[in-house]
């Protein structure tokens, strides 16, 4: 049995913050807000797994008032995650990341983030970026949007019925 799922995450930038995203380090570039390191993309790809699981959100995985999330490496997030995913019989295939904002330009650095996430999630992961033609908050660098899709299936495939 397979199955999809869609996450989405919004962060604003934070120039006073390093970097993070798709569980890299971006040097030189600004970093975005958030209750963790921010880490969008991890955050969208969170969801992504736990939705096509039918396993909730980051919400109900990390909350915010739970103790050692402040400033917490969003890739431990993931592993928290697929571990949820292990427990529930379901296993990743892979995942297709689109990155929507101005900044960091992302090609330069796209096969390190894809390594980098595909080794994390232990699956393939893609990752495209592109921006809004100046539209919206992204249009006008305030901040990045990140859009997940991940397959999904079952560890142990069920027996076909009879």
């Amino acid at each position: 049995m397979i199955r999809v799922g869609t996450g989405f995450d919004v962060h604003a930038y934070d120039a006073s913050a390093p970097l993070r995203l798709a569980g890299i380090d971006w040097p030189g570039e600004p970093g975005l807000a958030g209750h963790s390191d921010g880490d969008a993309v991890c955050h969208a790809v969170v969801d992504a797994l736990l939705s096509a699981a039918g396993l909730g959100d980051i919400g109900g995985l990390v909350g915010v008032d739970e103790p050692g999330t402040e400033g917490a490496a969003s890739t431990g997030f993931v592993r928290l995650a697929l571990a949820k995913l292990a427990e529930a019989g379901w296993a990743p295939v892979n995942v297709s990341v689109q990155v929507i904002g101005n900044s960091p330009k992302f090609s330069p650095r796209r096969e390190a983030a894809q390594w980098a996430m595909s080794k994390l999630v232990g699956a393939p992961v893609s990752l495209a970026a592109t921006t809004t033609d100046r539209l919206g908050f992204t249009g006008r660098g305030e901040g990045l949007a990140v859009i997940a899709t991940a397959l999904i299936e079952t560890a142990d495939p069920p027996h076909p019925r009879r």
